[in-house]
């Protein structure tokens, strides 16, 4: 069983930054960050399959950037110039078996969410 704690969320003016960390309490191979507005479909935005292996969503590429610190477990996502439409809950997800790292495949671990809220 791994745990994933997200932190670093919380209410910024527009134009500001956050930068979000996901804590896994094990080994995962994939992890990934996804948004989701209330009502709205969930959105894939960055995923790593380690440090040096990551992607990040042309919907935010160029304000965020995604990394992964292997010896800690944790995967950050720093946001950058954020903008009022960026508002949303932000979910951690891991996957802990082999069959590609994107935002796509399967994930069995999730975290709780934690809520970004920009204002403009």
């Amino acid at each position: 069983q791994v745990h994933l704690v997200e932190s670093g969320g919380g209410s910024v003016q527009a134009g500001g930054s956050l930068r979000l960390a996901c804590a896994a309490s094990g080994y995962v191979y994939c992890m990934a960050w996804f948004r989701q507005v209330p009502g709205k479909e969930r959105e894939g935005l960055a995923t790593s399959a380690g440090p040096q292996t990551t992607t990040i969503a042309d919907s935010v590429r160029g304000r965020f950037s995604v990394s992964r610190d292997n010896d800690a477990n944790i995967l950050y996502l720093q946001m950058n110039n954020l903008e009022a439409a960026d508002s949303a809950i932000y979910y951690c997800a891991a996957a802990t078996f082999g069959g590609g790292c994107s935002t796509g495949r399967s994930f069995n671990y999730w975290g709780q969410g934690i809520q970004v809220t920009v204002s403009s």
